[in-house]
């Protein structure tokens, strides 16, 4: 029974909603001002022409990138009686999406280690993070993201679907697209295990070991407004961090007897839509220099 199946229908969509569609499209309008106000400060504003804000364009971009695969294509769905995408075009925005999600965790990752040593080794700062070696760390990062892509769609595009392939979502995903799977999905569910494993688990680590180093370090500090100003450099980045890991740890994690369709819904639009749009918001209202920057160039 099993076909070449040439289009998906997406089952999270049950009619067309307009409210759905402006909800998305404001998330999205907002995802897009907010994410491209950064990248103007950072580039507009000499005094963020340094490692750490130069890491921040770069995970504005990957959160343009994000918005970018999968809500246009939401909005189309939204107004249509039944949402569908083509294959290629599914296995296209999971590519991307997976993409995106190795190269920001391996960009957190980074940005944790900036951050550790601008706090716990200051005087090396500037010659441990050079611009040419920033440049280098950056490029590894949608290096790492485009190998873990590229494996699991080339093994999702072996996947064998039986009759009409229904998935239980607004986008597409792997999970979604082994859930509708017919075929043996093991080496899929094994790459997936180990994908967790190396690239969100041991970003999550290295994370977890710099703010252990900062926290020892920033206790040992003998001033408290020496101790308030190390923390306050920190703080966006440690509630970004904390945000995407939650968020993308429900979503590729989840329990063997899966989620509801609305809970699936739920968790997967936190993680690929609302996070986006929340980052940009994160660093302009906890960071005083974005927060200057922006009073400035207004």
């Amino acid at each position: 029974n099993q076909t070449q199946v040439t289009e998906f229908v997406l089952l999270g969509f049950s009619h067309s909603q307009p409210f759905l569609f402006a909800l998305f499209l404001t998330i999205y309008v907002a995802t897009l001002l907010g994410n491209c106000a950064i990248l103007s400060l950072v580039s507009l504003d000499p005094h963020l022409h340094s490692p750490m804000y130069f890491f921040l364009s770069h995970l504005s971009c990957l959160d343009l990138c994000y918005s970018s695969v999968t809500v246009p294509k939401i909005l189309a769905n939204t107004l249509r009686p039944q949402a569908t995408i083509s294959r290629g075009g599914c296995l296209a925005q999971a590519f991307f999406l997976m993409w995106c999600a190795g190269a920001e965790c391996a960009l957190l990752a980074l940005m944790a280690l900036d951050r550790c040593a601008a706090v716990c080794r200051p005087l090396h700062y500037a010659q441990a993070l050079r611009p040419s070696s920033c440049a280098a760390a950056a490029a590894s990062c949608w290096l790492w993201g485009l190998l873990d892509a590229a494996m699991h769609t080339l093994l999702a595009a072996r996947l064998s679907f039986c009759g009409a392939a229904r998935l239980q979502h607004i986008f597409c995903d792997v999970p979604p697209l082994l859930g509708a799977a017919c075929g043996d999905t093991r080496p899929n569910e094994l790459a997936l295990h180990v994908s967790s494993v190396f690239v969100g688990l041991g970003p999550f680590v290295l994370v977890v070991m710099s703010y252990l180093c900062i926290l020892a370090t920033i206790l040992g500090m003998p001033l408290a407004t020496s101790r308030r100003k190390a923390f306050s450099t920190c703080s966006a980045h440690l509630l970004a961090v904390t945000v995407y890991f939650v968020t993308a740890n429900l979503n590729y994690n989840r329990p063997s007897s899966g989620y509801s369709p609305a809970a699936d819904v739920l968790v997967s639009a936190l993680y690929c839509i609302v996070t986006p749009m929340l980052n940009p918001l994160i660093y302009s209202l906890s960071n005083q220099e974005v927060c200057r920057a922006l009073r400035k160039v207004v």
